[in-house]
């Protein structure tokens, strides 16, 4: 589970579950009623519009047959990138000064700036400016930097 869990880190557990349900050729109306659950509900997690809640996570666990707390962590894995996600917003003098233009391939504001850290380092030390690589050394850190920029040069690193 381990494994899946960090694969699937903020990803909504609804998404997770409705690929369950498919992997499984189950429809979810019919799974709903057999857990006693309304089908909106179903339907509504597995759209990402409602959360999972301990009881419903607990349900599906033992009717799939699904290690225990598996939905409730991925809801709480969910949470937090969310909660990040806001606290940047609130925060955008804190956000990297960059050229969009270094991005070109997406969108700037949904960028993981923590999570991507690896990809956009490489990325302004690849194509950015003298003033665009100071910024991300500000932002990240020198010793963070300077440890993506070895192990990218690192030849144990190359796939």
């Amino acid at each position: 589970m381990q494994e899946d869990i960090s694969i699937l880190k903020g990803l909504h557990p609804g998404i997770v579950l409705e690929r369950e349900l498919k992997k499984r050729k189950l429809a979810k109306g019919q799974f709903a009623h057999s857990i006693n659950e309304h089908p909106q509900t179903l339907g509504a997690i597995t759209k990402g519009k409602r959360n999972m809640n301990t009881a419903l996570a607990l349900k599906i666990e033992r009717a799939l047959g699904i290690e225990e707390g598996y939905f409730m962590i991925l809801q709480i894995f969910f949470e937090i990138k969310e909660e990040k996600q806001k606290q940047y917003a609130n925060k955008p003098s804190e956000l990297p000064k960059l050229r969009s233009i270094l991005f070109w391939d997406t969108q700037m504001e949904k960028i993981d700036w923590q999570k991507q850290k690896r990809a956009v380092i490489q990325r302004v030390f690849e194509r950015g400016n003298d003033q665009e690589k100071q910024e991300v050394r500000r932002f990240y850190g020198k010793a963070i930097v300077d440890q993506v920029l070895k192990d990218k040069n690192d030849p144990k690193n190359v796939r």
